[in-house]
């Protein structure tokens, strides 16, 4: 059977007439930005964001060459490669009309495994002037409890043991700095784009603790030189589908391994706070403002806090794609309350934000049916969400006398999802880099049942304070006895609905 042609620079003209595609001539891009995690998200979010640019006709100077570093990198680098790193992005509309368009903004794509000294000599290049991350929550090493870098992870002692072959991006990023102080180069400025409150604080933090450990007068250097300018992203990007990659093949008529869905909404807020100048950002949709605190708060507590609430109580509920659960009037309640009652007045003022219609549009956006949207991957490595999505919440809440009842509901969802059994009786698949440890705990809290929340790495002193315990005991009472969904109905005061 003939193979149909894949998608390439050489097929680009063979693409159909309302099918985007770079107007630009990818020869002249020079790569600018590092960036390391070439996720589904960044291809959806920061490279898009670049493209338009592009499409603009400014900064070709700008480009990105991506950075694998796990195991599960290396074919995701494969197809790109195959592809000169073009890849389809598919907006999907909640009135089930699409979008697509092709990226080419990434022009290079490095497996670090393969060859890390060629990694190392492209973040010391003078023509590299940003590393941008989405490494994930999990990915900064830090202590949620404490925020404090984690010196004793295997992995960062291998590290500081053997800089020129590193294996995470701490030891990658060090090494390219180190290259640079030596050679008299300007420091790179370094963008997190994970969901962390003040992730540009945090990344100076934990980069900056590496370093000093591998060599305190180099970490003096980056704590004085490098700049971490906070962000704030927003795109809910799903797992790419089988279906979506036969979609994409409708469209367009050209085989893609390796495309990527995300709803319409788009939002990036961006600190101008770069040492070595920056693309004109504000040029492609995405704001610049002096302070990204209020936003990030709002995003964070607001958005993936609540996605947490629907994650564990819509799991145990029966429902698997996030779409359904959202269409749940029991659900639209609690999360409504939640942001309401609980999150909302942890914020700060946000310029140009109507929350009201924020929230409004976040209910709007969860219940969008063609994004398709799995519960399971909003489950997924929790103990590196609650703490810094919600936990802060509780902690804020309670400082200030506030109500914190379904905060704490929601973390009995994950106290009795973590039990790894569901309703009927049925596996649930635990995916979280602790679970080993947390499986255990949750299947004995039935006779401790204040043990979950007694890990203190995740939950602090949670369990000393009785505002936050017995609404906690009541709801994970509540989860045991009626199951989820009439739990949720008794949260939010509904008739059987």
């Amino acid at each position: 059977m003939t193979q149909p042609p894949r998608l390439c620079d050489s097929t680009l003209g063979t693409l159909p007439v309302n099918i985007g595609r770079p107007a630009y001539d990818r020869s002249q891009l020079e790569t600018g930005i590092v960036h390391f995690g070439v996720g589904a998200f960044h291809r959806s979010h920061q490279a898009l964001a670049m493209d338009r640019l592009f499409q603009k006709g400014e900064a070709f100077d700008w480009a990105i060459t991506g950075v694998g570093l796990l195991p599960a990198d290396r074919a995701l680098g494969e197809k790109l490669l195959m592809q000169d790193c073009l890849y389809t992005l598919v907006e999907k509309h909640a009135d089930g009309h699409v979008d697509a368009r092709v990226i080419g903004s990434i022009i290079d794509y490095k497996f670090a495994p393969d060859d890390p000294g060629a990694v190392i000599e492209l973040l010391a290049d003078p023509a590299t002037r940003i590393i941008s991350l989405t490494i994930t929550e999990g990915g900064y090493n830090f202590d949620p409890a404490t925020l404090e870098f984690d010196s004793a992870n295997p992995i960062i002692v291998s590290d500081l043991a053997n800089p020129e072959n590193p294996r995470t991006v701490f030891g990658y990023v060090t090494a390219g700095l180190k290259l640079r102080r030596d050679r008299g180069i300007e420091p790179f400025s370094i963008v997190s784009c994970d969901n962390i409150a003040g992730n540009g604080h945090i990344a100076h933090k934990m980069f900056t603790a590496f370093a000093t450990m591998a060599d305190p007068k180099l970490g003096e250097w980056i704590d004085e030189r490098v700049s971490f300018p906070n962000s704030m992203v927003d795109r809910i990007t799903p797992v790419t589908t089988q279906d979506d990659v036969e979609l994409v093949y409708e469209l367009t008529g050209l085989a893609d391994l390796c495309p990527v869905v995300a709803e319409p909404f788009f939002q990036w807020v961006l600190e101008d706070a770069f040492s070595q100048g920056r693309p004109d950002l504000d040029h492609a949709d995405v704001q610049i403002v002096s302070d990204v605190e209020p936003y990030e708060l709002m995003k964070l507590r607001l958005l993936n806090a609540s996605h947490q609430a629907l994650a564990y109580f819509g799991y145990l509920s029966g429902y698997r794609l996030v779409h359904d659960a959202a269409a749940d009037p029991a659900m639209v309640f609690l999360l409504r309350a939640y942001m309401d009652n609980e999150a909302t007045p942890t914020l700060r003022p946000v310029a140009g934000i109507y929350l009201d219609a924020y929230k409004a549009d976040l209910i709007s956006r969860f219940q969008n049916p063609e994004v398709k949207d799995t519960i399971s991957r909003l489950c997924a490595e929790s103990s590196d969400r609650i703490p810094k999505w919600l936990v802060p919440v509780i902690v804020e809440q309670l400082e200030r006398g506030g109500d914190v009842t379904l905060s704490a509901a929601i973390v009995a969802s994950w106290a009795r999802y973590a039990e790894a059994i569901d309703e009927q009786g049925d596996p649930i698949e635990v995916v979280d880099q602790l679970k080993s440890e947390l499986i255990p705990i949750a299947q004995g809290q039935k006779s401790d049942p204040l043990a979950f929340i007694r890990i203190h790495k995740l939950f602090g002193d949670l369990a000393d304070k009785p505002e936050f315990t017995q609404p906690y005991l009541t709801a994970l009472n509540s989860l045991w006895s009626v199951g989820a969904r009439e739990t949720m109905m008794s949260l939010v005061e509904l008739d059987r609905v």
